[in-house]
């Protein structure tokens, strides 16, 4: 039997996305190409491999015994790209991030600007994200990989690597002066208008677990895009916020915020790197992997 590799390729991408479209765009192919391809792969191997439905395809018994197989075959064929990177400069090439935007400050804005300097010729392109959009985007295939702050929820296919781990603390603007004279429960919060990010974000769900586990139920009163919002917000006297510690350094500095101690311990939060092993990377966005593997 001799089928055309390509086939396979295209097999393997329908099965991981369970999609005629995504898998049609990821290639930069077309729909009906691609279900013609299939088309045939089911012909030649006579069988049926997806189960067609309303909101994609499934894979048979028969499709789940050759995906194994396939996704195995193209975990050695990207072993094999990066073992030859290694040894391969770089001119050309893209990398598509996802990066959440606490992760892009603390952490990778350094390390663009290093892998930059060594690799001028790639194109960087940075995705705004919430920590889950960008895992999304990872699953999807719409960027390389992904530099997010915890908490991070994975399924089972992707890979996480800790980069680097931070603390915040809780920062006041001058109208609550009087907060910075003794430590506070956190219940305090439930007084004093709190500044967050919003609802789909991972900043919040990290501290709505904190309230629950002290037995509190503290919405935020004004919701914020952004960490730099949320410090404009505080500076400008309408909240308290929790901030990383790096990023109010200069604020309480120059006296324009203040550190309102908190007798409960905040656990330190961490910026993750997380990629799936099992699609195919360029060498750019390989080497810009492991200059942030080598980092961590």
């Amino acid at each position: 039997m001799d089928i055309n590799f390509e086939y396979y390729k295209i097999f393997y991408y329908v099965a991981k996305y369970g999609n005629f479209t995504k898998a049609a765009g990821v290639m930069k192919n077309s729909q009906p190409n691609i279900t013609r391809m299939i088309n045939s792969l089911e012909h030649e191997l006579q069988c049926t491999l997806f189960i067609r439905t309303n909101r994609g395809v499934k894979l048979t018994t028969e499709g789940e015994k050759l995906y194994n197989r396939v996704s195995a075959a193209m975990m050695q064929f990207r072993l094999a790209e990066e073992e030859l990177s290694d040894h391969t400069g770089i001119e050309h090439g893209s990398i598509a991030i996802g990066v959440s935007e606490i992760a892009l400050n603390l952490y990778l804005l350094e390390h663009l600007k290093k892998f930059h300097a060594n690799y001028p010729g790639v194109r960087l392109k940075i995705w705004n994200h919430t920590t889950p959009q960008a895992i999304q985007a990872v699953k999807t295939g719409e960027v390389d990989l992904a530099v997010v702050t915890s908490p991070v929820r994975l399924e089972n296919s992707l890979r996480q690597v800790c980069l680097q781990t931070f603390h915040e603390i809780l920062v006041a603007g001058k109208t609550f002066q009087a907060l910075k004279d003794q430590s506070h429960s956190i219940a305090i919060l439930e007084n004093y208008p709190w500044i967050s990010m919003g609802k789909n974000t991972a900043t919040h769900t990290f501290y709505q677990k904190i309230f629950y586990q002290n037995g509190l139920a503290i919405e935020p009163e004004i919701e914020a895009a952004t960490a730099d919002q949320i410090l404009s917000l505080v500076e400008s006297e309408l909240g308290l916020g929790f901030l990383p510690e790096e990023m109010v350094k200069a604020g309480l500095k120059k006296g324009k915020i203040f550190h309102v101690p908190i007798k409960e311990e905040i656990p330190d939060r961490y910026i993750s790197l997380v990629y799936d092993p099992k699609y195919p990377m360029s060498t750019a966005a390989y080497k810009f992997k492991k200059q942030l593997h080598s980092a961590s």
